[in-house]
């Protein structure tokens, strides 16, 4: 797919409606900061803002973008919203030609809101916005550990925090680590959740039956990148107990990633290969989730994890580590169950919980999908969002339309 309203291309503009421009550094659906920058600079309000969404990492030639093909949903979401898109085509991690791009484009369009996501374009856009002077710099950090990397620390503290008007963490967890681990004034620190859309319907398509799983087994589901944060090993070494109580258990790890041969190593390992299978990345997420009893997050450490709300959308009690942002989410004993980082048998125990009091299980369900659509529906946040650009404009002496 070609992109979409090439930036060369100059609409009128309306004197009245401020431009933000969204950086990240490639255009995806599949990860979740990526997905919810997409999901922000599509579903701003065109009467009150000029969005423009700017990719850094973006191939020169058609063939080296067919290689991700999670791109062209990305893609047509853009075309759909009738936004800008600006490809910088960075090619290297440093790269001047690049950033003096975006800079002269600041520049030259008058943006007045810069909004990063995630800590590479965070770091550039702190330098560009800087020397682009461009009026409101935002940056967004979705997560990371906050352990070791002391170079990292150091340009999140004395670099983003500085220059950035605001800098925004995705979890109550990441905004204390701001300031008690980074040191980061928490007067430029805010808090606010990802959200996600409203999930298509499931278009019907019996994924029990594509995979040969009877309709009464239990079935556990997972969705992401299969990457060692995840801590996938933790649900299969969980899983080696449960099936000791449920033979028929099924457990479905729904992405693929850097770590699949590993974990595929130690499903053979611990001889599951009858109760866990990857299916790989799958587009009818939805389906696959009307598939699943019980939806499980084992991460080491996260953020606000699109994944969660997605199975909070789909009506599924979680079980998820009580780490980062996921106590935000999951309410003990109302939504799902939390348990501690790196425990098989913890994770087990709460697991045969649910598994054991299926009714239980779909309460907990009935109470997800709700919380989702009060607290964490996307238009919840872009809202948010739009209030805070308008405060920031105000500030500047720029008033914006309410309408």
């Amino acid at each position: 797919m070609s992109p979409p309203t090439p930036h060369t291309a100059k609409p009128r503009r309306r004197a009245d409606r401020p431009r933000v421009l969204t950086l990240v550094d490639v255009p995806s659906v599949q990860g979740g900061a990526e997905q919810l920058a997409l999901n922000i600079a599509t579903r701003l309000d065109p009467e009150r803002f000029e969005s423009i969404f700017s990719v850094s990492r973006w191939p020169m030639t058609p063939k080296r973008r067919e290689r991700d093909p999670s791109w062209q949903p990305a893609l047509a979401e853009i075309e759909a919203a009738g936004i800008r898109f600006l490809p910088l085509h960075r090619r290297y991690k440093v790269d001047p030609a690049a950033w003096m791009r975006l800079e002269r484009f600041l520049r030259r369009e008058r943006v007045d809101i810069l909004h990063t996501h995630k800590f590479g374009s965070n770091v550039w856009g702190a330098i560009v916005g800087a020397a682009a002077r461009v009026p409101i710099v935002l940056a967004h950090e979705h997560t990371w550990s906050y352990e070791g990397q002391p170079l990292r620390r150091f340009l999140d503290r004395e670099l983003i925090a500085r220059v950035a008007d605001r800098f925004i963490a995705v979890s109550r967890e990441d905004r204390r680590r701001m300031t008690d681990v980074e040191g980061i004034d928490p007067s430029r620190t805010l808090f606010i959740p990802n959200g996600v859309p409203a999930p298509p319907p499931p278009s019907g398509l019996n994924v029990r039956e594509e995979l040969g799983i009877s309709p009464d087994a239990p079935v556990l589901g997972v969705v992401g990148l299969l990457r060692p944060q995840k801590a996938h090993h933790v649900l299969l070494r969980a899983t080696k107990t449960l099936v000791e109580r449920w033979p028929d258990l099924q457990v479905l790890i729904i992405g693929d990633g850097p770590e699949r041969a590993s974990i595929e190593s130690l499903i053979a390992e611990l001889k599951l290969e009858r109760t866990v299978r990857i299916t790989g990345l799958r587009r009818d997420v939805p389906d696959v989730l009307a598939a699943v009893d019980i939806a499980v997050c084992c991460s080491d450490f996260e953020g606000s994890p699109l994944s969660v709300l997605e199975y909070m959308a789909a009506e599924l009690p979680v079980v998820a580590t009580a780490v980062g942002g996921l106590p935000d989410l999951i309410e003990p004993g109302v939504n799902g169950l939390l348990v501690p980082r790196g425990d098989p048998a913890a994770l087990a125990q709460a697991l045969a919980q649910l598994l054991a009091d299926p009714s239980t299980a779909r309460a907990m369900g009935s109470r997800s999908v709700q919380r989702r659509m009060q607290e964490f529906d996307v238009s919840v946040i872009v809202g948010r969002l739009e209030a805070l650009y308008s405060e920031l404009l105000a500030e500047k002496g720029r008033i914006v339309s309410s309408a």
